[in-house]
């Protein structure tokens, strides 16, 4: 009974814990998700330049281009969290980054966003070419910056011929889903559902100098974007775990308790029976 008792205590312990963290999730993720709608209302304006760029020139610079150059080396830009208590969040991440990484022609270069996926990587001795290890709930666009530059620099130099980011996609609270985007080289969208300007658009100083301008800044704010949206699923993610344990340690705090009293019942049972055989011996 005593080690049913303490069994008992130190599952209630958790289930306080658990259910703590649920609520703390809970509250991060109605944050993060005020911040993530605020960046999809911006994120379309940058797109919506460079669909123009695409549908109202003839000549389109190509350096961006899909095609114009041989895929041999990836960049990926992994984004995972810095802890764990957050169900498959984090393994989910890095399965589908191996699985984009299976049939590379040459060894990838990984940019690593979150100490989880960092640290997987380096263990198996995968080269990384940067990390940025702060909390994501607490990047700024500034530092979002710092990350995306180099890896344009690398691409236009050509030591690296595409970049993917891989990372968590929001669907809803309930429902996160990893998904992997190219955002170098870009494929061009000559659609012809847009209407062209009724007018010859002129770009200044030039075409090539308005698009060299914008893919940096593209590529910037989509970081920002997954970072972002990264950091809900991470806390939607959590909280469910957290629900999930609360949930479980309540469930077997249940099972204890019906275990204590039976051990109880069996314990006065074993006393009476005891008292009873005593009493029939002193009358016999």
């Amino acid at each position: 009974m005593q080690d049913i008792k303490r069994r008992i205590r130190s599952v209630t312990s958790i289930e306080h814990i658990t259910n703590a963290m649920k609520l703390v999730s809970a509250s991060k993720l109605r944050r993060a998700k005020n911040v993530f709608e605020k960046t999809q209302e911006y994120l379309h304006y940058v797109t919506d330049s460079i669909d123009e760029i695409f549908n109202n020139v003839d000549e389109i610079p190509d350096r961006y281009l899909a095609g114009s150059r041989e895929i041999r080396r990836t960049c990926y830009v992994v984004i995972t969290s810095n802890r764990g208590l957050a169900g498959s969040f984090n393994a989910s991440v890095i399965k589908e980054t191996e699985r984009e990484m299976a049939d590379d022609p040459e060894k990838p270069l990984l940019v690593c966003i979150g100490s989880k996926g960092r640290d997987y990587f380096a263990k198996r001795e995968h080269e990384i070419f940067s990390e940025y290890l702060s909390p994501p709930e607490n990047v700024s666009f500034v530092e979002t910056g710092e990350i995306s530059k180099p890896i344009v620099a690398l691409y236009n130099r050509g030591e690296i011929d595409e970049v993917v980011l891989v990372y968590t996609n929001f669907i809803s609270t309930l429902e996160q889903r990893v998904k992997a985007v190219r955002l170098l080289p870009f494929e061009a969208k000559n659609d012809p559902e847009i209407i062209r300007a009724g007018r010859e658009v002129e770009y200044e100083p030039s075409t090539e100098a308005v698009f060299n301008y914008l893919v940096p800044k593209y590529a910037e704010i989509m970081v920002y974007r997954a970072i972002v949206e990264s950091a809900t699923c991470e806390h939607a993610a959590r909280r469910i775990a957290m629900e999930n344990a609360t949930d479980n340690a309540r469930d077997m705090m249940g099972s204890l308790q019906l275990y204590y009293n039976r051990a109880r019942q069996a314990a006065i049972t074993s006393e009476i029976t005891e008292i009873v055989s005593g009493a029939d011996a002193i009358n016999g």
